[in-house]
């Protein structure tokens, strides 16, 4: 039977002929039904695991109709799809896990739209950008060829407000937009190096409140990496006229790009001209941007949709242990390029002009995930000249096969259709897909396939979280435990070793061996994340997206160290996280008189004991000041603060509800602010240590966004000591009434901890992600 219906209506006809049930853990469930599973009116599921595989399975197979296939021919495809999904081989991204089958029908998770230097442009672009969320994608933004801060505007007589002042705009519409119930906003904004803001857009993450719907990227030239070696000074050129404006000292700018990134982690840095060199498609336009985590380099008005095979489930076991299955692993790169380029034909675009260029190009991104778990099974350390010969491997095996999958679809259904503008009609090879791999963040979708993130190591080995009944549940390693177990290893005390840390680096009573397999990010150092990703940019055709991990005590000499061993690698582009530098504010002395004071403070070694330990001043019988009604995301806060003839002197703040943990945590946090204050601690210090403090759950009222309770303290302080024992000029609820009508709070993740379920958030490929209920920052 050949079908002449649209391939719309066949899936439905369709059927997956296998007894097989998903392979779920519980975890992996508790995702499922939160943010991928459909639901009916009143928020309840109506479908399990097994029916969103067979549906997913269904409709992507319903392609090859097109194609000629019969319906038995579908249906066998759609088996065969289902039974790797079931089995957890593969996942595509996740927008094909939520639309594939349902009205939304979005399926690709990466898109670059164009920024034009006119205001009709910039603001189509938010628009499409809007559409884009809407429908479950994230978008990369090119903003270089917007003219610079304070250039003339013709059409007005007035002058430009430049790049950042527009990126401001493109975050705060991502802020209102909600990407189908399921996923948030998420986009990528890149400032070429020679553009004449780029060193504001460099600072423009310093404050840590800024551009939370954005990654940042500063693109690299070969002439900038040349200019710093060199230590010459490098043009700044007005986009606009093309004309020098200024040059720059390239090791200064260079130096600026790693104290920021030393800071908080932004801005990357991505190699825009190796990017190009090896873009297929250069006689149509040069790669500007990238999607949000920095793997897929696209052109304007394209799309990706991505997918991962999860290596830990291509491993065979005989009497000498594990080994790769590459039998099997050829199989199911054969069988997901099949599934990816279907997906192409089922999409439904969100802009003609996507829709256009997609199916020009055709472009797809199968990647991994497992790989640390595959290690582990092969007691090879991620760490270790083993590790780098096993990416590059198994990568290479991947490439190829894939390679040889798309020629085999182009000898049936035909090559892209601009193969005849690509490099591959030089040399005659003749391919379905003009990319075919790409090294992905997989997030959730590791969670789902029960496997480790990516080409990430380990985050960490074990961890505890507290549920909402204040029950700790210690999450362990699925494979660390089984070692354990099987060496007679676990115990209670060795667990809590283990929790106090993430890791066995530390531990004398674990073996050699153990230690080598189980290597977490931090055991890690930075150089060998970079080799990692190296080996995997050496055969995947876009980009690696992966995280360099650094310690907390990590110097602005060795992020220096890495970008450069990344750019002397290959690599496409790199991202930094240094522990804690997103978790508070960083300390520094903000002005001369802060300089004064620390200056005037005694050093612990030369310090008497009166200047070391500070008796607190009795409290009087009278005292006098104000409380103060803030608003939180627990509740109200009430926060009572008084003085003495001296200033101020106490701080009491109670919940508007009794009892729980923040109750008790604000009122011994207003303990500690009494006590520093009748010590004699100045209370602008002590301002500046609880602002910023931040919590998932957040509020709005007068003067904007309430990060925590102690944040809400700090700024109900500073207000007091500003104004002294002034009355408000205006109640809260007049407050309050006016933050409702400019808008909501933010929603992006704060770094350290999950917003939803408050589990720890993991840093890795340039993005955060809870393994607990499979939160993402990027989605």
């Amino acid at each position: 039977m050949r079908y002449t219906m649209p391939a719309t209506d066949i899936w439905k006809k369709l059927s997956v002929m296998s007894d097989k049930e998903p392979e779920i853990s519980d975890n992996a469930k508790v995702v499922l039904e939160k943010r991928y599973l459909m639901k009916d009116e009143k928020g309840k599921c109506v479908e399990d695991a097994r029916a969103m595989f067979d549906r997913i399975a269904r409709f992507i197979a319903s392609a090859d109709a097109a194609y000629g296939a019969s319906e038995a021919e579908c249906s066998k495809t759609a088996t065969r799809f289902y039974e790797m999904m079931a089995s957890l081989e593969f996942m595509p991204n996740s927008p094909t896990l939520m639309n594939a089958g349902r009205p939304l029908g979005q399926l690709s998770a990466c898109f670059v739209l164009p920024v034009e230097d006119s205001i009709d442009r910039i603001f189509d672009a938010v628009k499409q950008m809007a559409l884009i969320h809407k429908s479950g994608g994230g978008t990369g933004f090119s903003f270089s060829r917007l003219r610079p801060n304070n250039d003339v505007v013709q059409t007005t007589a007035g002058v430009s407000s430049g790049p950042v002042s527009f990126i401001n705009i493109f975050n705060a519409a991502t802020e209102t937009i909600k990407q189908g119930g399921t996923r948030r906003g998420a986009n990528m904004a890149i400032l070429n190096v020679d553009h004449p803001d780029i060193i504001e857009f460099i600072k423009a993450k310093e404050d840590t409140t800024s551009l939370t719907n954005f990654n940042c990227s500063v693109g690299i030239t070969e002439d900038f990496m040349k200019a710093v070696d060199a230590d010459l000074e490098y043009a700044l050129r007005n986009p606009r006229t093309g004309e020098t404006v200024k040059m720059l000292k390239a090791r200064d700018v260079f130096a600026l790009i790693v104290r920021m990134a030393w800071q908080n982690g932004e801005p990357g840095i991505v190699f825009l001209d190796r990017i190009n060199a090896k873009n297929p498609l250069k006689a149509i336009g040069l790669v500007e941007s990238t999607n949000p985590c920095g793997e897929q380099p696209l052109l304007p008005f394209e799309s990706c949709n991505l997918g991962s095979i999860n290596l830990a489930r291509m491993l065979k076991q005989d009497g000498s242990g594990w080994a790769i299955d590459y039998e099997k692993l050829g199989h199911a790169v054969k069988d997901c390029v099949h599934f990816l380029d279907n997906v192409i034909d089922m999409n439904k675009y969100p802009l003609p002009e996507i829709d256009l260029n997609t199916k020009a190009n055709r472009k797809i991104g199968l990647g991994v995930m497992g790989f640390a778990d595959l290690l582990i099974r092969l007691k090879t350390g991620y760490n270790s000249e083993k590790g780098i010969a096993l990416a590059e491997e198994v990568m290479s095996f991947i490439h190829n096969t894939a390679d040889n999958a798309s020629e085999g679809l182009a000898a049936v259904r035909g090559v892209f259709p601009n193969w005849e503008k690509s490099d591959y009609a030089k040399t005659g090879q003749r391919l379905r897909n003009a990319t075919r791999t790409t090294i992905a963040p997989t997030g959730t979708i590791s969670i789902i396939s029960n496997a480790s993130s990516g080409i990430e190591p380990l985050f960490a080995l074990a961890y505890s979280r507290n549920v909402m009944d204040g029950t700790r549940l210690v999450e362990v390693n699925p494979l660390f435990k089984e070692v354990l177990e099987s060496r007679s290893l676990m115990s209670d005390s060795l667990m809590n070793d283990v929790l106090s840390h993430g890791s066995v680096a530390h531990i004398d009573a674990i073996p050699a061996d153990i230690k080598q397999s189980f290597v977490t990010s931090h055991d890690i150092s930075p150089e060998w994340h970079i080799r990692i990703q190296a080996a995997f940019q050496k055969f995947t055709d876009n980009a690696v997206s992966k995280t360099v991990n650094f310690p907390s005590t990590a110097t602005e000499e060795d992020i220096e160290k890495v970008y450069r061993l990344a750019y002397e690698l290959e690599c496409k582009g790199v991202t930094v996280y240094r522990d804690g530098s997103r978790d508070g504010q960083v300390l520094q002395l903000n002005s001369k008189q802060d300089e004064k004071k620390a200056e005037m403070l005694p050093c612990s070694e030369c310090a008497t004991p009166e200047d070391k330990y500070r008796t607190p001043k009795p409290r009087g019988d009278l005292t006098w000041g104000v409380t103060r009604k803030m608003a939180t995301g627990c509740g109200s806060l009430y926060v009572t603060m008084n003085r003495d003839h001296n200033g101020p002197f106490e701080v009491f703040a109670v919940m508007g509800k009794s009892g729980g943990c923040a109750a008790s945590q604000t009122e011994a946090i207003s303990r500690l602010i009494s006590l520093g204050l009748r010590c004699g601690i100045d209370p602008e210090q002590i301002v500046k240590q609880m602002k910023g403090v931040r919590c998932p759950n957040q509020a709005w009222e007068k003067g904007g966004r309430i990060y925590s309770c102690s944040d809400a303290i700090g700024k109900a302080l500073e207000r007091y000591i500003g104004t002294e024992h002034s009355a408000p000029a205006e109640t809260h609820e007049e407050a309050h009434e006016k933050a409702e009508t400019c808008g909501k709070g933010s929603e992006a993740a704060m770094v350290g901890v999950c917003p939803e379920c408050h589990g720890p958030l993991e840093h890795e490929s340039g993005c955060s992600v809870c393994r607990s209920c499979g939160f993402s920052r990027c989605g």
